[in-house]
């Protein structure tokens, strides 16, 4: 019965996610749309809601085409493997507290594996660089195998700079598990500033937040598909459904960085009224997603690519030291207050 229950769970969830994605895909070009004082997506559907739908029904029908000299195994694995740690992520995150329960069973997150909830999500978003890598080299062209490189050494210079952000939440919570890390940010600074990580690590939230634009390949560090440079980077010679599964691992691996965000920095489900009414928990969860969702789109929208240089020389030069310096600070305020 617990297994029912937890495939039940995660068929829900992951259903929701995917569902969610389109309608991400068309807040952004609405969002793009103001910022160019355009009108946007408004012929599919009211509003042009509906236009990522058939961009999608666009993409499924279009014809697949397979390049000359690819390795045809790997090519088709890649889109796979960027698909599947972009989904899974969200099977440790916490989108309502344990008190949210339908029949006695909690429903407020997927699974709360203790003290590796955190370690977990490292070791899944981690894999989807593969799906980068692999892509670039089966597709037997010179600007997918550059695009690859790229995105190789951007995320591996970048989850430094990851595990260095969330390691000091880590300290301060004493916990690996997110459903205590969001309890940990329950009380109040001082009895009135919101207890949220934000405010006790502003250092660390930063540099975990531009490390993600980095890490989901998103302005101003989307190097690895560089139109201007590259043609379209690692998927260049990907069409049909394939590209269209490059595309939603994109749009929902920003999702899962949103849901991380909001659980590591922002109180996760935490906010007024949530002791009375658990399902508030999902509301107030939610709303952070979007307003994340948001900043990285208006990012997007205004923010000119950086060169490669500059972006691998501001990881290395200057937000490793930042990041070691703000983990070396956590500790001994730790130990201090001990």
């Amino acid at each position: 019965m617990e297994y029912v229950y937890l495939a039940v769970k995660s068929v829900v969830i992951f259903a929701a996610v995917a569902t969610a994605m389109p309608f991400v895909v068309w807040a952004e070009r609405k969002v793009f749309a103001d910022a160019q004082a355009r009108i946007g997506p408004n012929r599919a559907g009211p509003f042009g809601i509906l236009q990522s739908f058939a961009d999608a029904l666009k993409l499924v029908v279009k014809e697949d085409i397979i390049p000359r000299g690819a390795d045809k195994a790997l090519y088709y694995l890649a889109p796979v493997l960027s698909m599947i740690p972009a989904l899974t992520a969200f099977a440790v995150i916490p989108y309502g507290g344990p008190d949210l329960k339908i029949a006695g069973f909690p429903i407020g997150y997927v699974t709360d594996p203790k003290e590796v909830g955190i370690l977990y999500i490292f070791a899944i978003t981690t894999l989807g660089v593969y799906g980068v890598v692999i892509a670039g080299w089966a597709s037997n062209n010179k600007y997918s195998l550059l695009g690859a490189l790229r995105c190789a050494a951007q995320m591996v210079s970048y989850e430094i700079l990851l595990g260095l952000a969330i390691m000091g939440v880590v300290i301060a919570s004493q916990s690996l598990s997110l459903v205590d890390i969001v309890e940990k940010q329950r009380e109040p600074y001082w009895g009135f500033i919101p207890g949220i990580w934000l405010f006790a690590q502003p250092v660390g939230f930063l540099v975990f937040l531009i490390a993600s634009f980095a890490e989901v390949n998103r302005t101003p560090f989307d190097l690895p598909e560089a139109e201007s440079e590259l043609v379209a980077g690692f998927h260049t010679e990907y069409s049909s459904f394939k590209f269209a599964m490059f595309f939603m691992a994109e749009y929902i691996n920003l999702i899962t960085v949103a849901a991380v965000t909001a659980t590591l920095f922002l109180g996760g489900w935490l906010g007024p009224g949530v002791e009375t009414y658990p399902i508030l928990g999902v509301v107030y969860f939610t709303l952070k997603v979007v307003a994340l969702l948001y900043l990285f789109m208006w990012i997007r929208a205004t923010m000119p690519r950086l060169r490669y240089d500059q972006l691998m020389r501001f990881a290395w030069k200057f937000l490793l030291p930042v990041a070691l310096a703000n983990v070396f600070v956590t500790a001994l305020w730790v130990a201090l207050r001990s």
